[in-house]
């Protein structure tokens, strides 16, 4: 008897997907199969895509996207809870070894050993089914959309940042970029108690996505305006456009024992930072990656309304549209999310 097979998403070169077949994935002990139901395209999918790189994580050979991934458990190991079967559940892309100095800390995601979907070497999500640890599934309520549980990964990217700058109720908060992350991210700083929230983009269409979602969206240059607004100084810069003129001109806005979130990812290897204008405010720079110990705290954030997703899906393609996807999520000006469906 031939071996059950399913669709997968293959890059099989630079700005190249393919449609192939792949065995079905068996689990573990320990682990559980996810059919996929959602999939959204994360810039780090594109850059692989495109440049077949980010820093020191090159592909090599045939390469799966996709790591911010929903579904529902289809089956499971012999040493898993029953209660995971047929759960509909959020996927925790990063797999540590939870035996070195980091995971025994508590910070997983600096495992130098973690294993995350659509890193290389590690395949991600653009399959009908994947097989994962059981520990890296969440169970969602009824009332979560399968895209809204996808969107529990950049959302956590947000979360983090506001847990590395220590936000406190009542802080006023900058952040530069209006891509999913950034909107994402001022909205869970809303739902800690932000007192205000500033987004600043050069893209019209990204600042009404930002605005119909409550935050208060400006043009770069603008974050401070009109002359007689309350805040002339930030508490916090949330900085996720990865550009250098953007962190520049944000790091200008913040007063004094502020501190600054790096989320956005720059594409050159340094940045030009005006420390003689930091040094005499102290203002403290986090760099933030990933996320760790954020996927229950999220699900009841999106769950509950207080961080509101809807309208950040703009575009949904079928898995075998994948190429469509992702030429979409590069060229669309009106593209936010985009989603793909397994």
């Amino acid at each position: 008897m031939s071996e059950p097979t399913m669709t997968t998403i293959e890059m099989t070169a630079l700005d190249t997907l393919e449609v192939r077949r792949r065995a079905r994935p068996l689990p573990g002990p320990s682990e559980v199969v996810v059919d996929i139901k959602s999939v959204g395209i994360c810039g780090s999918d594109a850059a692989y895509l495109h440049h077949g790189r980010i820093g020191d994580w090159v592909v090599y050979g045939p390469f799966v996207l996709g790591h911010e991934a929903a579904g529902v458990v289809s089956a499971i190991g012999e040493d898993v809870s029953p209660e995971l079967l047929r759960g509909r559940v959020a996927i925790e892309p990063g797999t540590p070894c939870r035996t070195c100095s980091q995971c025994i800390e508590g910070r997983y995601h600096l495992c130098p050993d973690l294993a995350f979907l659509a890193t290389p070497p590690y395949s991600g999500a653009l399959s009908e089914q994947i097989a994962i640890p059981a520990d890296q599934v969440h169970l969602i309520p009824d009332s979560m959309s399968f895209d809204e549980a996808a969107l529990v990964e950049p959302a956590s990217v947000g979360l983090w940042a506001c847990r590395r700058v220590s936000l406190s109720p009542g802080e006023a908060v900058l952040v530069t970029g209006a891509g999913p992350v950034g909107i994402l991210a001022g909205l869970v700083a809303r739902s800690l108690g932000a007192s205000r929230i500033v987004i600043s983009d050069p893209s019209p269409i990204r600042r009404s996505i930002a605005a119909s979602r409550g935050l208060h969206a400006v043009e770069p240059g603008s974050e401070t305006d009109p002359p007689d607004a309350a805040v002339k100084t930030f508490d916090v810069l949330i900085e996720c456009s990865g550009s250098e003129q953007a962190l520049q001109s944000g790091l200008r806005l913040v007063g004094p024992a502020g501190r600054v979130g790096l989320v956005g990812m720059p594409q050159q290897d340094y940045l030009a930072i005006p420390v003689t204008a930091l040094i005499p405010r102290e203002i403290s720079l986090f760099t933030v990656n990933r996320y760790a110990h954020t996927w229950s705290t999220v699900i009841e954030l999106i769950a509950d309304g207080r961080v509101p997703t809807d309208g950040l899906v703009t575009h949904h393609f079928d898995l075998d549209q994948s190429p469509q996807a992702f030429a979409a999520q590069q060229h669309d000006p009106n593209a936010m999310k985009v989603m793909i469906h397994a």
